[in-house]
């Protein structure tokens, strides 16, 4: 599967649990849509991962990718310490620059 550099860095930093790097992937200004709320900025991107990898350990498996312009969507197998892993979710993402601008998670 050839997924963009980005993502490819997205997907290696959440199996690797590095909050840090995993929010070097988005622009200053990106915003994230998961679990009911929304998190704008690096920091507060930071701040959510940093949380849901403490919580749920999650690991993504990438599955299939499609893109058109500068949005695409990840689906993938997402397990970890949560009810109903593992669950396939779908990762709609909004580039800009090389760096994500917009992502939302759904199921």
């Amino acid at each position: 599967m050839n997924l963009p550099t980005v993502v490819t860095q997205l997907v290696n930093a959440q199996n690797n649990y590095d909050s840090k790097t995993y929010a070097e992937c988005f622009t200053d200004t990106a915003i994230v849509h998961d679990e009911g709320k929304t998190h704008n900025g690096k920091e507060e991107i930071y701040q959510w991962i940093e949380d849901a990898n403490k919580k749920y350990k999650s690991l993504m498996k990438p599955l299939k990718y499609e893109e058109s312009a500068s949005k695409g969507i990840l689906i993938a197998e997402v397990s970890g310490n949560f009810t109903g892993s593992p669950v396939v979710l779908q990762f709609h993402l909004v580039f800009k620059d090389n760096y994500i601008d917009s992502l939302k998670v759904t199921g």
